[in-house]
């Protein structure tokens, strides 16, 4: 589903922050980008977007190849940014989400509904956008998301800023697009809600990837990467479900 060969990038005038990524994501999987600030997580995830193009190498995915083909990426891939802010462009809840559908198709709006009640959004349908929670807007990017049917989910730290309800609603969120079969790339500082339902990490370290595999593979290799394991794996060495499920 997702394929990085010698993937290369820098901004212009400035040196390379990713600087040769070779990795593969399998079709359904929820990966976990984790690494220190400046790192690439986000840039990655832009590349995968379409918004970016490599300055060396290559990437695949859902079909479609950058450099060349970021038109495809950017209809097959759905990025959800971290400042939800910067992604909502409705003056309402309703509005935001029918932004891009065809009004005079009923299917369209039916659809949009739809996702609403799938959200808990369709309460909120009438209220300003600005009068939403965090979480209430993370839902809201993510609904619109959704409703392009994206064959890749992008995640840019998903659980900033959100509350402990929220963190739930998260989880849930992303191990019901797993269970539907969606591929999710999910870049992340705090791994303690998400170590348990990826299916495998990635280190970004020094422009490459430093270690990628199952999560308890990478854990135990971690030491020095500047990324914090879980609570449970440095207690007692194992993955255990997130307190916040049951």
């Amino acid at each position: 589903m997702i394929a990085l060969s010698g993937l290369r990038f820098a901004y212009p005038g400035q040196d390379e922050i990713l600087s040769g990524l070779d990795l593969k994501v399998a079709e359904g999987s929820l990966l976990v980008l984790v690494g220190a600030n400046g790192t690439g997580k986000s840039t990655l995830l832009s590349l995968l977007a379409g918004l970016l193009t490599p300055t060396g190498g290559s990437l695949e995915a859902a079909g479609a190849v950058s450099p060349g083909q970021e038109a495809d990426l950017r209809a097959r891939c759905g990025l959800l940014l971290q400042d939800a802010d910067l992604q909502i462009l409705g003056a309402t809840v309703g509005e935001d989400l029918r932004l891009g559908l065809d009004r005079r198709n009923p299917a369209a709006q039916d659809a949009a509904r739809t996702m609403a009640q799938r959200l808990t959004l369709d309460a909120l349908m009438d209220r300003p956008v600005q009068a939403l929670s965090w979480g209430q807007k993370r839902r809201l990017c993510l609904a619109a998301v959704l409703l392009r049917a994206p064959r890749v989910l992008l995640f840019d730290e998903p659980m900033t800023g959100l509350d402990y309800p929220g963190i739930r609603e998260m989880r849930a969120l992303l191990k019901e697009n797993k269970a539907a079969g969606l591929t999710q790339v999910v870049a992340a500082h705090d791994l303690e809600p998400l170590a348990d339902i990826c299916d495998a990490l990635a280190v970004l370290h020094g422009g490459t990837v430093a270690l990628h595999g199952p999560p308890e593979a990478v854990l135990s290799r971690m030491a020095g990467f500047d990324v914090r394991p879980p609570c449970s794996w440095r207690s007692s060495g194992t993955i255990t479900p997130w307190e916040g499920d049951g």
